[in-house]
């Protein structure tokens, strides 16, 4: 698999936005049928009868996609409606469905953030600014830089609004939908990005209506032979197995009522990916997982869940150790359940989950199912405290803050999500609940009380005894922490016990802010003696340029961050040594090349015997230098009669520009040294010909082009190409590249240019 996705990565690097390439057409719902199929699925939840502002910002996107298509043949808009659709199966307020019908017209259209602020507030114009961002985001597997960066990004525009995530997975969810019209390399870079990210994303918010379907529909194209056997597997006795949790349903459908308890009961099927998960975890055979099928009950109380857990638990024998109780510990994405596992009277083993209505919408919407919607303050969250809910993206949000060093944030952030599925609970002395990574020790249970009460811990008690601090927390346990004021702070070893990314990430926090300077000079030390071990100078790498560079690639705003982060064990010192000599060869490469030119030069001025100008080629002549290879810029396309400088190249002889070409204007300091004087030769050949370049700004009509083309006829001057495009206003720009002889003719062109009717203005290309 890892080199799969390599190779995709390395085929796969245009961005496909703009779906316009049309493949072989589908059959498709059609546009109407689907916005219908939106309001009815809005007037299921929401309590305004007005959704005007949502048959507006249909018609607005309609307009603006007119014309575009997706690669599967559809009408783009049938994109943002399914996503809208989506949203709505969500229960999300106006405001979400409308960004959600717009999300892409910024990205794709002429239409600008300007206006969806005009045409429905500034509120949607957030969303769809954030979702707009998130869209732009590069995720690239093989660059941790670039990946970390735009994670950091991405929980940025979620601490903003909430709501442009959700806006996301519901875009991704109908990208992954339709992933079969793409290219398999697409497919699977694609379905890597979105089981790796997005679903653990979604899982975090508790919305499992979303998750579960992201990650089978990756699994698709990640394992399609695995995918493949596993269905195949469970349709092999798919109708024994029906028969039988439809018996099962009906037995407890029976023993539930007689109870007098109201319930709702349905049979489902567990979802592939977690099927093939669990089977790897445990290491466990298709028909040693028992929860495949599983029978849901929902009612109305807290106190029926309990009660009919009793009744259950009397019709059938529980398999000891496999009962859950998510009610009284919720999981941290807001989950709750009574999960029990059961032997049925034919000895097959099956799962029975028993939650409340409110329960059940929490666990299919987590984080969307708490939206409430109240006349002018829509998009607001319940009263049940959603904040301490979204601790977590909190959480991120420091460690944005802590951590400097992108590769270390990313490697939390994905710890984080690749944990956050297996825990386990534990109280404090107090009562309160904590919920832990399996596998967590008392270390890990301390940071998460405080990072003080983690930094000043010398041992634990773990139900009332002493126990060693790489203790490894069992579910129940009742842990009490203990510390002392003279404690030296956390050790070292602490950060090969710990399993939660919280625990890890303060104890590196206090290493360098504690030891910041004694950091500082062990990672000198530490570059040093590797320097010394591979003969090299290390002084000649740690010029200031040449330090910047390896800033900018690790994250770190300063050198003596740098030098901290290798003291710590942050960074490998073999890494920063590389980086810093792979620049250092760079710019010796490039200062012996420009050694020779500039000698060259000074040898040829010694043969001259005196300073004179010389003539070179292309009608060019040079101050001082004699048989130079001259070349015509194409920043700014000089021809003859404009001002003009030489610019000492390295290793390909002169480039001539215009003096007013920008690149030129804008050299600095440093690179000025090596322009050179340089004029056009006054008894230049008539015959040779220049490219030019111009840029004609024009009110757009019909027949513009038209005349435009006529002028360059009758001069009769070769057009090599034109690029039009006009704006919203009506605005043309229209870009021209031709041959001429010189300047002369080219301020005759301009001329007869600038009286064709609606042309406002004429530009030289320059830069």
């Amino acid at each position: 698999m890892p080199e799969e996705i390599v190779r995709v990565n390395e085929a796969n690097q245009k961005s496909d936005r703009l779906e316009k390439q049309v493949a072989t057409p589908a059959d498709f719902t059609s546009p109407e049928v689907l916005y219908e199929d939106l309001i009815q699925e809005i007037r299921k939840y929401h309590p305004s009868s007005d959704l005007s502002d949502i048959e507006r910002a249909y018609k607005i996107a309609r307009d603006a996609h007119e014309g575009q298509k997706r690669k599967s043949g559809e009408p783009y808009i049938i994109h943002p409606l399914c996503v809208a659709i989506i949203l709505a199966e969500l229960e999300l307020d106006k405001e979400t469905i409308i960004a959600g019908l717009l999300h892409d017209v910024v990205e794709d259209t002429v239409m600008t953030s300007e206006d969806v602020t005009r045409e429905f507030g500034a509120e949607v114009a957030l969303l769809v600014d954030g979702v707009t961002k998130l869209t732009q985001l590069n995720y690239q597997h093989d660059k941790i830089e670039v990946q970390a960066e735009n994670l950091r990004k991405m929980f940025l525009a979620m601490a903003k609004d909430i709501r442009v995530i959700l806006i996301k997975l519901a875009d991704r969810l109908h990208n992954m939908r339709t992933m079969q019209y793409q290219t398999p390399a697409k497919q699977i870079e694609k379905s890597r990005e979105t089981m790796e990210i997005y679903a653990p994303i979604a899982h975090r918010l508790g919305i499992s209506k979303i998750k579960v379907e992201l990650d089978d529909l990756s699994m698709q194209y990640l394992m399609p032979d695995v995918y493949q056997d596993l269905v195949e597997k469970i349709n092999l006795n798919k109708a024994g197995r029906e028969a039988f949790i439809d018996s099962i349903i009906k037995e407890v459908g029976m023993h539930i009522s007689n109870a007098g308890i109201e319930a709702e009961i349905n049979g489902r099927v567990k979802h592939f990916f977690s099927i093939y998960r669990k089977m790897v975890n445990q290491n466990k055979t298709l028909d040693q997982i028992y929860d495949i099928f599983a029978v849901r009950i929902i009612v109305d109380t807290v106190k029926d869940c309990y009660a009919a857990l009793g009744v259950i638990h009397e019709m059938y024998k529980p398999i000891p150790g496999r009962f859950k109780d998510y009610i009284a510990m919720p999981k941290p994405n807001m989950y709750q359940s009574l999960h029990t596992t059961l032997i049925a009277s034919n000895g097959q083993p099956f799962e029975i989950q028993i939650r409340t209505y409110e329960m059940h919408r929490t666990a299919e919407y987590g984080i969307a199912a708490h939206w409430k919607y109240k006349e002018g303050k829509s998009g607001e969250t319940g009263n049940e405290s959603e904040e301490a809910k979204l601790s977590w993206l909190r959480q991120i949000l420091e460690w944005q803050k802590e951590m400097s060093d992108n590769k270390e944030f990313l490697s939390s952030i994905k710890n984080d999500l690749n944990l956050f599925s297996d825990s386990v609970y534990c109280f404090t002395p107090s009562g309160d609940v904590k919920n832990l990574p399996a596998g967590s020790c008392p270390i890990d249970f301390a940071y998460s009380i405080h990072s003080a009460v983690g930094n000043k811990m010398v041992g634990a008690r773990v139900n009332g005894k002493l126990v060693n601090i790489d203790y490894q927390i069992k579910s129940g346990d009742r842990i009490e922490i203990i510390t002392s004021q003279n404690s030296k702070g956390p050790s070292r070893d602490w950060l090969s016990i710990v399993k939660s990314t919280q625990a890890r990430n303060k104890i590196n926090q206090w290493f360098k802010q504690e030891l910041k300077e004694d950091n500082i000079l062990k990672g000198k030390e530490m570059l040093s003696t590797y320097c010394k071990t591979k003969g090299i100078v290390l002084s000649e790498l740690t010029k200031p340029e040449i330090i910047e560079k390896a800033l900018r690639k690790y994250g770190f705003k300063d050198w003596e961050s740098m030098l901290a982060s290798v003291g710590h064990g942050g960074l490998k010192e073999g890494q920063v040594i590389n980086k810093l000599s792979e620049e250092y060869e760079k710019r010796k490469k490039a200062e012996i090349t420009d050694t020779q030119v500039l000698e060259e030069i000074v040898q040829n001025e010694a043969k001259a015997n005196k300073e004179t100008s010389k003539k070179n080629k292309g009608g060019i002549v040079v101050k001082g230098i004699h048989d130079v290879a001259v070349r015509f810029s194409k920043c700014c396309n000089p021809v003859p009669g404009d001002e003009i400088v030489g610019f000492v190249t390295r290793g390909r002889g002169i480039s001539i520009h215009r003096t007013d070409c920008i690149n030129i204007l804008n050299f600095p300091d440093s690179e000025r040294a090596r322009l050179i004087e340089a004029e056009w030769e006054s008894t230049g050949s008539k015959e040779e010909k220049y490219g030019a370049e111009i840029n004609i700004f024009a009110n757009n009509r019909t027949g513009l082009i038209i005349d435009i083309s006529r002028v360059f006829t009758e001069a009769n001057i070769d057009v090599m190409f034109m690029n039009s495009r006009v704006n919203k206003k009506g605005l043309a720009t229209i870009n021209m590249g031709f041959d001429i002889h010189g300047k002369e003719e080219l301020n005759r062109l301009v001329d007869k240019l600038r009286k064709i009717e609606g042309v406002t203005d004429i530009m030289r290309a320059t830069g």
